[in-house]
């Protein structure tokens, strides 16, 4: 909103200082500082009525160290965080843009399904939350809304490089391909003598370690013969579908620790924001060799407000936690994650950026299956590890809560350097 403003009194009035606002790094510091003072200043106030309205969090006695002393204390922080990075969103970035307006949906449906879950914990005195199968079908819904949209979407397009010496001959080659292609439904933009930059709708994404590190969903398949790219929407939403719902319980069950689940995802987010800044501009994707996505600047804004409701939430869930952020916040937190490393094609590196994610889902499901496995085989379960999810294990080890968040961080950080490396290193 602010973004339009400024413009208005730019265009109209030659207001000095307004142009500022044109610029990505000057709104994405401004969507930084309103989420930092959202959630901070008003996060107090927040705290204070969940207080009030005695919105406390039940804990049960898994005999963990200093686990009793959370009793009570107030949860669905959530809400905290997501006004942290809706109000920032709107009164910063452009709002007509496609991938800000999916982020926008994204934020609220996630936001939705668990405050749903909180509110039936808290008000209801139902342990056990909403019902599995309805997140489950909330987040394919999300799922489905995100998929059909990249995939159909006229706006979510990728510009690839195309070195040649002559345009007339590149063109004549691609109607030679497509018969039915008119010369104005070509977008080819010169960039240097030789270089021009091609407009298509493609599902090509970013797989690491690979020379080209490109890689396209429709060859999936390529069995199918001709024509097999236009049922390509048959394999990618559903792919879609997998990671948004993945990603979203891997922060829910990283949400154990005070801070652990915000910290993280503060370091994943900033490092998100690098990929959308760098896959946004031509220059920087030109030099790094990867893909050219316009539009997806706004997204820096959007991830901005992000790691500042990220970081300022911290200030009251940092050891010990005045507030918990509740299933309100961590599937949220996975969620807009998901949805965001999709948007800007680079999905296929969740499972080195989010690492933490990753490893506490698997420490659960593995604990899960092999004590079945070995009650069925041996008449008595057996575990893996002292308890799942993996941060729990940690503390029956004895470490202490803190000493476990921090050394999380350091590794989600050396995650995060990994994932920045792979923009050159192939």
């Amino acid at each position: 909103m602010l973004y339009y403003l400024f413009k208005y009194l730019d265009e109209h009035y030659n207001l000095i200082g307004a142009g500022v606002f044109q610029y990505i790094s000057f709104r994405a510091a401004m969507a930084i500082i309103f989420s930092l003072i959202i959630s901070m200043l008003f996060g107090k106030k927040i705290i204070r009525i969940l207080q009030i309205k005695q919105v406390g969090e039940t804990v049960r006695d898994l005999g963990l160290e200093g686990q009793i002393k959370k009793q009570g204390t107030p949860t669905m922080g959530g809400l905290i965080i997501l006004a942290a990075i809706l109000i920032p969103t709107l009164l910063c970035a452009k709002l007509d843009n496609v991938y800000i307006v999916l982020m926008l949906i994204s934020t609220v449906w996630l936001g939705l399904i668990g405050f749903l879950d909180d509110y039936i914990k808290v008000f209801k005195k139902n342990k056990e939350g909403l019902a599995g199968r309805f997140k489950i079908i909330g987040q394919i819904g999300i799922g489905l809304i995100v998929g059909i949209t990249l995939y159909f979407n006229d706006n979510v397009i990728v510009k690839e490089k195309i070195n040649i010496d002559d345009k007339d001959v590149f063109v004549e080659e691609l109607i030679k391909e497509s018969p039915d292609l008119i010369y104005e439904d070509l977008v080819v933009e010169e960039n240097a003598k030789s270089d021009y930059w091609q407009e298509t709708k493609s599902l090509k994404t970013t797989i690491p370690f690979v020379k080209n590190n490109e890689f396209n969903y429709s060859w999936l398949l390529k069995f199918l013969g001709d024509g097999y790219e236009k049922w390509a929407w048959l394999i990618f939403i559903p792919i879609v579908i997998l990671i948004v719902t993945a990603v979203s319980n891997g922060a829910n069950m990283t949400d154990g620790l005070d801070g652990l689940a915000t910290g993280t995802s503060a370091i994943i987010g900033a490092t998100l924001a690098v990929f959308a800044y760098v896959s946004s501009n031509i220059n920087l994707a030109d030099y790094l060799n990867i893909m050219y996505i316009p539009y997806t600047e706004e997204l820096v804004i959007y991830m901005s407000a992000f790691v500042g409701a990220c970081v300022g939430f911290l200030w009251y869930n940092s050891y010990p936690a005045q507030v918990f952020m509740g299933d309100t916040g961590s599937l949220s937190l996975g969620g807009i994650i998901a949805v965001f490393a999709i948007a800007i094609r680079k999905e296929l590196l969740i499972p080195i950026l989010c690492g933490i994610f990753l490893v506490e889902n698997l420490s659960v499901m593995l604990q899960v299956g092999y004590f079945k496995y070995t009650k069925k085989k041996y008449g008595e379960g057996k575990r893996i590890f002292k308890m799942a999810p993996l941060h729990h294990h940690f503390q029956k080890l004895g470490i202490h809560e803190a000493k476990i968040v921090a050394r999380f961080w350091i590794v989600g950080i050396t995650l995060a350097i990994l994932t920045i490396v792979t923009l050159k290193l192939r």
